[in-house]
């Protein structure tokens, strides 16, 4: 366990230093000048900027150049947006909670539904339900997630009226910015009607959450079921049933785990599409995370936040990935052993 820790340790930092070394050599791409692309200032002076090619050490070797921003990154210093000309960092802090939320939510309905749906007709299949079932996990999987929401927005919105378009909470609500997590920061917040805000706050969640979900529960249902027929079918599983051994006995003993271990890597694997998914919705509901963020970045050619948006994103991916991928090699680990002795 602790040489597999430290294999997955030195993987996550031999990938965070790669991540940080292309977003160093970003700018160095971007149309543009590159101080202007680095420091999001345009210069009114020769003076000025000389005064921020020394600031950002433009005028020392790349080497430097790169352990300086090594050190702002650790630092928190992540330098000012060239079209608001606030600071990155406090703008980051207020956009990524946002995402997290949406792949939070999406990511706790499709645990707690499409696993217990894939489990129960992959026990159970090849009836009428567990063909409804597969029909609407083969179809939601199908709908891009864009085309969903704007049909959400259609039926929900215009049509009905039952729900808001866009935004994550109406303005009248004057919440304080206490995490960045909405349902936390309206708790703690001390206003009248906190309540009428969580209504208000969960309706306009719903939809976002709801057009990641489908696509993403409907995965989950069919994996789990394809891994709860393979398993059910395994030899332990027949002997278990010859000795007397209930259904049920035998899948909570043996049918769980067996059938769990195969579907976090694939977890693992859909991570980066949630995450895109997510920052697509944002885009189309005006939820102001971090993919609604880099849109308007890359709108208004604001070099210098979407390198930092870009990193702070991959970075968010690779943990992810990493942290799952651990944690299936940890509740297997002979899974490893057997990749190791094919190859």
């Amino acid at each position: 366990m602790i040489k597999m820790f430290a294999r997955y340790v030195n993987l996550m930092v031999i990938t965070v230093f790669i991540l940080v070394l292309l977003s160093f050599m970003l700018p160095y791409y971007f149309p543009g000048e590159l101080l202007t692309n680095i420091s999001g200032i345009v210069p009114a002076s020769e003076v000025q900027a000389q005064a921020l090619e020394k600031a950002f050490k433009l005028d020392k070797n790349g080497v430097q150049q790169f352990l300086f921003y090594l050190n702002n990154l650790i630092s928190g210093n992540w330098g000012i947006s060239s079209a608001s000309q606030l600071k990155l960092y406090d703008e980051i802090a207020i956009a990524l909670p946002a995402t997290i939320e949406l792949v939070f939510y999406s990511l706790v309905i499709a645990i707690f539904v499409g696993i217990p749906l894939g489990f129960i007709f992959g026990i159970k299949h090849h009836n009428p339900a567990d063909f409804s079932v597969v029909t609407f996990s083969i179809v939601g999987y199908s709908f891009p997630v864009f085309w969903l929401a704007l049909l959400f927005i259609i039926l929900f919105c215009l049509q009905l009226n039952w729900l808001p378009i866009s935004g994550r909470i109406n303005l009248l609500f004057e919440v304080e910015h206490h995490t960045g997590f909405i349902f936390i920061d309206i708790l703690k917040s001390n206003f009248e009607n906190q309540s009428a805000a969580l209504i208000d706050a969960f309706k306009h969640a719903l939809l976002p959450t709801l057009s990641v979900t489908i696509v993403t529960t409907a995965l989950f249902i069919r994996f789990t079921r394809r891994s709860t027929m393979y398993v059910m079918e395994k030899g332990y599983i027949v002997a278990a049933r010859s000795r007397g051994f209930t259904l049920r006995q035998i899948f909570f003993k043996h049918g769980i785990k067996n059938a769990l271990l195969p579907i976090l890597p694939t977890m693992a694997l859909q991570i980066s599409t949630l995450i895109t998914n997510v920052m697509i919705i944002e885009t189309i509901f005006s939820w102001p995370g971090i993919g609604h963020w880099l849109i308007q970045a890359i709108y208004q050619q604001d070099y210098p936040a979407i390198r930092m948006g870009m990193l702070i994103v991959a970075l968010c991916v690779m943990i992810l990935t990493i942290t799952i991928e651990f944690i299936s090699r940890a509740l297997d680990p002979t899974k490893d052993t057997a990749e190791r002795a094919s190859v």
